[in-house]
């Protein structure tokens, strides 16, 4: 895909002119002319939606408009308590929707707290303090280390600047900064000459010539793509086609009815009042608080396993979810950089070097860098405390080294340490493990570039490490450290987790295709995917990703599993691809570079010691950064989706079942089966039997893999189940009219005692793939069925019956509806397994016991 060309191709001089500056900065009046035209150099606080347009764009879904309309329905028909009912559940779960989901000024928030308020700018010829949001493209502003950089810009000047790019880049290394050209440099981490806005000095000092300010930054743009409305999740997308299947099965059913009523000559008020108590039917009235129960309880088991959960809704995504993208900082790695050698000239580990390195890195000054930190940690202890500092020479980028004059008991000698391309060439001589100073011949120069090679082609980082005795010395002179005595290597590494390799497995195996997306260079990731022998394929480059458009990165997704040296933008395009293809998308990560990308993912997952930014983007937070603890959630986001299905499915086979009985039987029989009351009761009670669903337990199969909105599945099941509830149905007509001759209250009540009975009890049925004799439901599901039962059949038994417009059917008649409800079961025990076709049983794989 083309792109605007990186502003550090562009030469300093071309760059100045352009932009109308010189080294010594602006003058007020031109920063003044510019504030006006570019705006304040601050990131744009995105426009915040209106509350009342959210609550209307949420109504406007097909589900939930249906259940406004059939609240309507009801309350026009006099069932206030299904009108009260409906509308409050609905408001309930918009209102819940909305308060998790308004996040955008909160991430906002968190990116202006990152960085600095107040910065050195060149101003009329002096260095002026003013705040970050004064600055304007042009400018000349001074950094030094602890300082944040303001802006993105050009390096004018530095001296030994390194700085951590970690957050924008992925880099976890320190990138050293200098003013030479960097034309060929396609990547943000290998722009040595470019400063980006919101990365921090950690060594040395620089002067950047100002570029970009605010949006128009790296960092800008990172802001801006979180400000901008996420498309709808998988969730969403799942519930909208749902809306949309129940509208069209109760447009068939309300037409239907109206039509050939009216074509018979049924009174035009009657035949409308049926109709409507139809629609309200098929409605699943109770399904936002199944979901939200569901949803809810989902995450209160993932908080146990140390997810927290940001928007309930994630919890079905991520059980939906079949690809995961992630970076390998903190994940697969550590995120802490260790010292994992310190080979001396024969290639083994030699303490003396790794003594030698820690001692400059103790008396360094500034702020320590990352590979300092683990040296210090490594070495502590009596050897580090009989050193005592004389001088130093601190790093520069000319030298590429520092230099720290010390002495113990043994003598005073200079330490060096730095790129091991550049010290090498300064040593004469080196040191072998007796201690013995043995001349640096071509034959040695050549092995100790190899060791050099070899390790660094593993992915490892090197310092080398060498020395020259110092007598009587007070000072380090200015000489160039010629005649050192080469002492060996540092090798650093981001450690892998010795978790990782299992993890990935079990993910792999669970139907989840793991996918690296990684800011650092391709041998990096490489050598870290087969240390770990993750079963990845393929490698796309950001440079590679540069040069396709959304289609063809498209059409290459599926096959690559590595994405090495990858701007921000790219991973919120590899996430979109991915999703243009259909699969459901997760993303974890826990630095700025990788919050667009979190955003966009239909499950944005972050770990707890991650950017501020990063958690905000995220759905959910890992309270430890382990991919382990995702598998686990995974487990739960798949039971949650098999409760809520369960509930689907009982909702729209049974509700579409009944309804078609009535709707068919209305046509002979001399008057309705059911009143419209009558109706709306049995659907009621029928839905709060139900609220027990979402503490069930899940089949094995059912966890074992991802598991989508399956719509043409659930039209299967509707329509071998619903069909099969109206065969029993107008088996009881038959004998209620044509056996027992039962009267027009006593047909209701028998027709209402068996259509509650099947409804209830077949969900011990298909609750489950496997046969219903085998594990038990949840207690909780049990009781809420068998009390909606006992409701049910009160409302006929009790004296009130009469007001309902019931009478009590004999014993005969209870009898034969007792048998014809332990048919319907038989049968739908037998048929469970073509509604249910393709939900075989398979193993748990995804290491979470089933609860009973």
């Amino acid at each position: 895909m083309s792109e605007e060309p990186a502003f550090w191709h562009a030469s300093l001089t071309d760059t100045c002119d352009r932009l109308g500056a010189t080294a010594a900065g602006l003058s007020t009046a031109e920063a003044t002319e510019r504030f006006e035209r570019d705006g304040p150099n601050q990131i744009a606080e995105g426009q915040r939606r209106h509350l009342v347009a959210d609550l209307l764009r949420r109504l406007a879904n097909p589900l939930v408009a249906i259940l406004l309309v059939a609240a309507g329905i009801a309350g026009a028909t006099g069932d206030l308590a299904s009108f009260a009912i409906i509308v409050l559940v609905v408001l309930l779960s918009t209102a819940l929707d909305m308060l998790q989901e308004h996040r955008a000024e909160a991430t906002a928030e968190a990116l202006k707290r990152s960085i600095a308020l107040r910065a050195t700018v060149l101003r009329d010829g002096q260095a002026t303090d003013l705040p970050v949001r004064d600055i304007v493209a042009g400018d000349v502003v001074t950094l030094s280390a602890g300082d944040l950089v303001p802006a993105d810009g050009l390096v004018l000047s530095a001296n030994g600047a390194q700085l951590n790019e970690a957050m924008l880049t992925g880099e976890p290394y320190p990138a050293e900064k200098h003013a030479d050209p960097a034309a060929s440099a396609s990547e943000m981490a290998d722009a040595h000459n470019a400063l980006f806005h919101g990365t921090s000095v950690i060594g040395g000092t620089a002067t950047m010539l100002v570029v970009a300010t605010g949006q128009r930054t790296r960092f800008g743009a990172i802001a801006g793509s979180l400000a901008s409305a996420q498309p709808p999740t998988a969730f969403e997308r799942g519930i909208h086609r749902l809306g949309i299947l129940i509208l069209r099965m109760t447009l068939f059913l309300v037409l239907f009815v109206l039509l050939t009523h009216l074509a018979l000559g049924r009174p035009p008020l009657q035949t409308f009042l049926f109709a409507m108590a139809l629609a309200v039917g098929l409605t699943p009235e109770l399904l936002p608080m199944i979901m939200t129960v569901s949803l809810a309880r989902g995450a209160q088991r993932m908080a146990r396993a140390k997810v927290v959960v940001k928007r309930l809704s994630a919890i079905h995504d991520l059980g939906q979810m079949d690809i995961l993208c992630t970076d390998k900082t903190g994940t697969l790695t550590e995120a802490k950089i260790a010292l994992v050698g310190y080979p001396g000239i024969d290639g083994e580990d030699d303490d003396r070097v790794a003594e030698l390195a820690a001692v400059n890195a103790r008396f360094e000054t500034g702020l320590k860098s990352p590979l300092d930190e683990a040296l210090l940690h490594h070495m502590t202890g009596p050897p580090m405390d009989a050193w005592r500092k004389i001088d130093e020479r601190p790093f520069d980028f000319e030298r590429r080294r520092v230099s720290v004059l010390a002495e113990n008991s043994n003598g005073r000698i200079e330490i060096v340490k730095g790129a091991p391309e550049a010290l090498l060439a300064l040593c004469a001589h080196a040191q072998d493990r007796s201690g013995a100073i043995v001349p640096l011949d071509d034959g040695m120069r050549t092995s100790l570039v190899q060791i050099e090679g070899h390790r660094a082609a593993q992915g490892l980082r090197l310092l080398a490490v060498a020395w020259k005795p110092a007598d009587s010395a007070e000072r380090i002179g200015s000489d160039c450290d010629d005649d050192l005595i080469f002492a060996g290597y540092c090798v650093f590494v981001d450690p892998p987790k010795p978790s990782a390799t299992a993890t990935v497995a079990r993910l792999e195996a669970a139907g989840i295709r793991i996918k690296v997306v990684s800011g650092d260079a391709a041998p990096v990731v490489q050598h870290l995917v087969s240390v770990l022998a993750l079963p990845v394929e393929g490698v796309l480059t950001g440079e590679e990703i540069a040069k396709l458009n959304d289609p063809a990165l498209a059409a290459r997704v599926d096959d690559v599993d590595l994405f090495a040296r990858v701007t921000p933008d790219q991973k919120t395009r590899i996430v979109r691809a991915l999703q243009a293809r259909g699969h459901t998308v997760g993303f974890i990560g826990d630095g700025i570079n990788d919050a667009p990308a979190i955003h966009a993912a239909d499950v944005g997952v972050s770990v707890e010691g991650a950017t501020d930014v990063a958690r905000e983007a995220a759905d959910m937070i890992l309270l430890a950064a382990d991919l382990g603890v995702l598998a686990k959630g995974v487990a739960e986001g798949r039971r949650t989706y098999a409760n809520i299905m369960k509930y689907i499915r009982m909702g729209t086979s049974s509700n579409f079942g009944n309804m078609l009985t009535m709707a068919v039987a209305s046509l002979w029989l001399p008057f309705l089966p059911l009143t419209a009351v009558q109706v709306l009761l049995n659907n009621l009670i029928y839905d709060m039997s139900q609220i027990g669903i979402p503490f069930d337990n899940a089949d094995a199969g059912d966890l074992a893999r991802p598991h989508g909105w399956d719509m043409p599945g659930l039209v299967r099941f509707t329509a071998i189940m619903g069909p099969l509830s109206s065969l029993f149905d107008i088996a009881t007509f038959f004998l209620l009219t044509q056996v027992f001759h039962a009267g027009v209250a006593e047909f209701r009540a028998a027709w209402f005692i068996e259509s509650m009975a099947t409804q209830i009890l077949v969900v011990f049925i298909i609750r489950t793939a496997r046969p219903a004799w085998i594990g038990r439901p949840h207690i909780v599901m049990t009781v809420a069925a068998l009390a909606g039962l006992a409701a049910a059949s009160s409302l006929v038994l009790l004296p009130w019956s009469g007001i309902l417009g019931f009478a009590l059917p004999s014993g005969a008649v209870f009898a034969s509806i007792g048998l014809l409800v332990l048919g319907y079961l038989f049968s739908s025990e037998l048929l469970k397994r073509f509604a249910l076709r393709d939900r075989r049983v398979l193993p748990q794989v995804i290491g979470i016991e089933r609860q009973t």
